[in-house]
């Protein structure tokens, strides 16, 4: 099986700048969704003090995390807040009070087996810090662990602009390896690969003198293809193992973790403090100077875009993550959230998109798609409705990386409409099951 994907101008313009740790802010905004799964349970109100790493939303349901005060001060108020996503979830604003006082329940976890891991990551509230936002401790909550035979280590960064996760390994590998150990102590896994594009020199030469000195740590060095970072592509690629059609990497006997999340879980192991702060990479046509920042959660993304010396005009689009797969954001009041690791602003001649031409049927979606999926098709089974023909094409297995809309001469919609088709499909699908049952 031959993986495929496109070849994207890399914009790495950040990777060299170490983060630079800004000013608390005068208010923070802390939404309780910010992973996939149940929003948290808010556990303050109104005029309730806090400090920094306290419990402020408690995990609500199994796929749920835990939210913490990220600085210290006065809860001002809790509402709901419309995200980028179209959710609406409750938000806690908190006052700061510059003090940034930690609160005392802050200590180690005592760790001595794998279900003690499992408990101290969940307390910890991290989530894939790459842009997915899955709890961690889900990811690690084997139930057949001996079946489990490698950590594939998300270090490809493949997305343009975006260079968080290359810091993370210039400036805390020690914290890499670290949890890659407590990985093999308490998990009993013995293989860990790190997948890198080849773009990115100085990480690569850090990850390898470091892997010489831990046993069974491969780094394996991928062409910079996008979307090298995706789950299934990274996984093929690294292992050769295919991920089945709405499987896992547990199902293949592998467990996929992106480097700055492995990162923040030694760190936690050592210091006990939960997730509350993001190094942000500030970047695109709009921003003066780019930079790496290190900001408590819940900061308003404005004050980012001040510490990088402003804005050069008005931002036509304003998106979190990179400009492949990053969701565009309403205003500059929108908080960075715990899987924020790009803040992208952009001037209307990079954000206006082309014109749209008829299809010349040139192949070329197909040629790029890393899976292989027909967008033209998909997007005429999508325009007659015709959810049959969307199951055959196996719409549910785009990952929505773009490929498709990058490569096409006629700039067509494709990858919204496989969005769009994708939503058609369950509405076909769940119908058929209503038939079923009358």
């Amino acid at each position: 099986m031959k993986l495929h994907g496109i070849k994207v101008q890399h914009k790495k313009n950040t990777s060299d700048l170490p983060p630079v740790r800004l000013p608390v802010p005068d208010e923070v905004g802390i939404p309780m969704s910010m992973h996939i799964g149940k929003p948290a349970k808010v556990v303050v109100k109104r005029g309730d003090s806090v400090k920094v790493g306290q419990v402020i939303g408690e995990r609500d349901g199994f796929v749920s995390a835990p939210v913490h005060a990220s600085v210290s001060g006065t809860v001002s108020k809790v509402e709901d807040m419309v995200m980028s996503t179209g959710q609406k979830v409750p938000v806690v604003f908190i006052k700061s009070d510059g003090l940034n006082e930690v609160y005392e329940g802050i200590t180690p976890p005592e760790v001595n087996d794998y279900q003690s891991l499992v408990e101290a990551i969940q307390l910890s509230g991290v989530v894939g810090l790459g842009g997915a936002g899955f709890p961690t401790f889900v990811k690690l909550n084997v139930k057949e662990l001996d079946k489990i035979e490698e950590v594939v280590i998300n270090a490809a960064e493949c997305e343009p602009y975006i260079t968080s996760d290359t810091r993370t390994m210039l400036d805390k590998p020690d914290y890499i390896f670290k949890a890659i150990e407590a990985c093999r102590k308490f998990m009993g896994i013995k293989r860990f690969i790190i997948g890198i594009e080849d773009n990115k020199k100085e990480a690569i030469k850090v990850m390898k003198e470091h892997a010489a000195k831990t046993d069974g740590v491969e780094v394996r060095v991928l062409p910079s293809i996008y979307p090298q970072g995706g789950e299934k592509v990274l996984v093929y690629n690294t292992t050769g193992k295919i991920i089945p059609k709405g499987g896992l990497p547990l199902d293949v006997g592998v467990i996929v973790v992106n480097v700055t999340t492995l990162a923040f879980c030694a760190e936690y192991l050592e210091t006990g403090m939960p997730l509350i702060e993001k190094c942000v990479t500030v970047d695109g046509s709009a921003v003066k100077h780019p930079a790496n920042v290190i900001v408590p959660i819940g900061t308003p993304i404005e004050n980012l875009f001040e510490a990088c010396g402003g804005l050069k005009c008005e931002p036509a689009k304003i998106i979190y993550g990179g400009p492949m797969m990053g969701i565009a954001v309403p205003s500059t009041d929108t908080p960075v959230l715990k899987m924020t690791n790009a803040i992208i602003a952009m001037d209307e001649k990079e954000a206006t998109p082309p014109k749209t031409t008829p299809c010349i049927n040139c192949g070329n979606c197909l040629r790029h798609c890393p899976f292989r999926l027909d967008p033209k098709g998909i997007m005429s089974a999508y325009n007659i409705g015709d959810g049959e023909a969307l199951e055959a094409l196996n719409v549910d297995l785009c990952m929505e990386c773009g490929c498709c809309s990058y490569v096409c001469p006629a700039k067509r919609p494709l990858v919204q409409t496989n969005k769009l088709a994708k939503i058609k499909l369950r509405e076909y699908i769940n119908s058929k099951k209503e038939e079923g049952t009358k």
